[in-house]
Order: structure tokens, then C-alpha cells, then sequence
């Protein structure tokens, strides 16, 4: 589908078949992060304001030509931040009443402080929400947020979710060697906001960052074993291990 807001379904080590639905759909990626390890490279478009980028109305049109497709979630992801698009909460309903999947949002948490943010990201089955560190001064360092955005902020907001959200919670750490010291205090952190499930990764995908090998994310484990449920990336049976180009997967557009 060229020029389609929708790709995939694609293989997902947390997901299974995905197929994933870019709500911003802009030239270059729109974010209020620029995080060091980001497979689509600088944020183009910094921002933290939400708007509308892509219709519900188109989005519609195209998930109906997708009726009965082989996928196990409907990922809202993308060119960006999801939760930037003010119509994410409407879009997952559309999704969920056209294609009968369960819906999935992959989130950097940056918004999660907010109240519209948080009530449309609850109409979701599963958030996968981000947290790279525990201080300020490394979450800075890490995710280059927009001005104005703090780690504190984005906790209290992720408690908050925990409590409104009646769906599957998963917090994702993503280790380098900027944060790998800090597992433990990390760990704590996460700890606090009782996920139901901890996503322990490392960047795999073309990016500035080396990843961890999986000796090291196996030490890194070790920090979460209070969680009842950890995965981590080099334990999945799925094949995302592989290195997947995601900017170049958007450009294709590739049929379904």
C-alpha cells in the first residue's frame, strides 16, 4: 500500500506479528525525545505538543481493506512519538472495532504525566512504556528530551496509569553502556511502578549505540528478580534479533 499509514505485519520479539500504524506519518520523525539509540536516527520534528497528524477518517478507510489480516496486534508506533497524535484514543477504537485485534502502544512515556494522554492510552490492550534510567542527569543523557520534560514527571504519571489501567502494563529498559552500571537502581525505579511485565533490551537495530551482548544483559537480569515476569530481547524466540531498518520499512510501504 504505497504511501499507506499502516505496515507489517511485521515480526516482533514482544508481540508476535505486528502491524503497525504510524499516527504521525510526517517527513523525518516527530518526537519529544531524541534519544541517543534511536534506529530512525535525530529527531526532525521536537515537540510536545499533540495534534491531529493523520485523520481518523483515513485511518479507517485503510484498515478496511486489511479485514482479516494475519496479525496478532494492531502497534501503534511509527515515525515518532504515538502519543503526540490527539486522536490516538479514538484511532485504537477504530482499530479495535474494524480489525477484532487486540491493540498494542508503544509509548517513550513523555506525555504519560498528562490526563488526556493517559485516558486514551487506557483504551489500549497492552502499553509498553519506556524508562531508561533514574536520575534526571542520566534520562538527559540518554533520551534528550524536549525542554520542560522531567523523569519525575513521567513516573508520577506512569503510577497513575497503573492505577486507571485495567490492560497489560510493560516497562522497557533499554541498556547501553551509558546506563548497564545502573541496573540495580533502575530496577528500583521500575519497581515502583508495578508493571506486569519488565522488556529488558539493547539496541539491535542500525543505530550510534553499540549494543550489550547477551553475557551482559544476562548480569543485567539478574537486578530484576523480583519481577514475575522479564524478557529479555536475546531470549525471545522471535526473530526481531535480527537488525530490521524500520525507516527503511516505512519507505517501502510494503504490501499486505
Amino acid at each position: 500500500m504505497a504511501g499507506s499509514i499502516i505496515y507489517g505485519p511485521v515480526p516482533s520479539w514482544r508481540l508476535g506479528r505486528s502491524l503497525g500504524v504510524d499516527l504521525l506519518s510526517m517527513p523525518g520523525k516527530t518526537c519529544s525525545f531524541s534519544c541517543v539509540y534511536c534506529q530512525l536516527g535525530e529527531t526532525a520534528n521536537f515537540t510536545t505538543e499533540r495534534s491531529e497528524f493523520v485523520s481518523t477518517a483515513r485511518l479507517k478507510e485503510e484498515l478496511a481493506q486489511l479485514k482479516g489480516v494475519a496479525a496478532d496486534y494492531v502497534t501503534f508506533s511509527g515515525t515518532g512519538e504515538p502519543t503526540l497524535a490527539s486522536n490516538l484514543g479514538r484511532a485504537i477504537e477504530v482499530a479495535k472495532s474494524t480489525l477484532h485485534l487486540p491493540v498494542a502502544v508503544l509509548t517513550n512515556s513523555s506525555l504519560m504525566s498528562r490526563d488526556d494522554v493517559r485516558h486514551d492510552l487506557a483504551r489500549a490492550d497492552v502499553v509498553v512504556a519506556t524508562v531508561d534510567a533514574h536520575t534526571q542527569e542520566l534520562f538527559s543523557q540518554i533520551n534528550r528530551p524536549a525542554t520542560g520534560v522531567l523523569l519525575g514527571d513521567i513516573l508520577e504519571g506512569i503510577k497513575l496509569f497503573r492505577e486507571e489501567f485495567n490492560g497489560k502494563l510493560c516497562i522497557e529498559v533499554m541498556f547501553m553502556e551509558a546506563n548497564k552500571d545502573f541496573a540495580a537502581e533502575i530496577a528500583q525505579v521500575v519497581k515502583v511502578l508495578s508493571p506486569d511485565e519488565v522488556q529488558l533490551n539493547t539496541p539491535l537495530r542500525p543505530c550510534g549505540v553499540k549494543p550489550l551482548t547477551p553475557s551482559q544483559m544476562a548480569a543485567i537480569k539478574a537486578n530484576f528478580s523480583d519481577f514475575r515476569n522479564v524478557v529479555t530481547v536475546y531470549e525471545a524466540s522471535r526473530p526481531e534479533v535480527k537488525p530490521l531498518n524500520l525507516k527503511e520499512t516505512l519507505r517501502r510501504r510494503p504490501k499486505l
